[in-house]
């Protein structure tokens, strides 16, 4: 009996969005496309089906008390999900915060809007 191979689960957070819709680009690159819109669902996705990509948004918040925005809850959960690959998409204007929270964290791949669709897909295959 031969295995059938499934594909991989990238999953892509868009909380604010306002860039293109890249599924269609993560998905000829091989993976299943999950879309959340939520953090908290998100963060419940990744501990149930352990993506192998998460695309995410640094949405920096200086209101937060204790951190800079929601990514670094998702980078805390991602992180028990050895292998899991992270990208990140960040405004340029804000730069310099996202540079301190990846200082501190294991993140692959950073793009500053806007995005390089062909730079994106070459590291998104990258992952495979």
């Amino acid at each position: 009996m031969v295995a059938t191979e499934h594909p991989s689960v990238l999953l892509s957070i868009v909380e604010l969005g306002g860039y293109p819709n890249f599924t269609p680009l993560y998905q000829r690159a091989g993976f299943q496309v999950m879309v959340e819109h939520n953090m908290r669902k998100a963060l419940a996705a990744i501990k149930k089906k352990k993506p192998a990509v998460i695309v995410a948004e640094f949405n920096y918040q200086s209101d937060f008390r204790d951190r800079t925005s929601s990514l670094e809850s998702m980078l805390a959960t991602a992180q028990h999900n050895p292998g899991t690959r992270i990208v990140v998409f960040y405004e340029k204007e804000v730069a310099h915060q996202f540079e301190k929270l990846r200082a501190g964290h294991s993140i692959d791949a950073a793009f500053g809007f806007p995005i390089d669709e062909a730079e994106l897909e070459t590291c998104i295959r990258g992952f495979r």
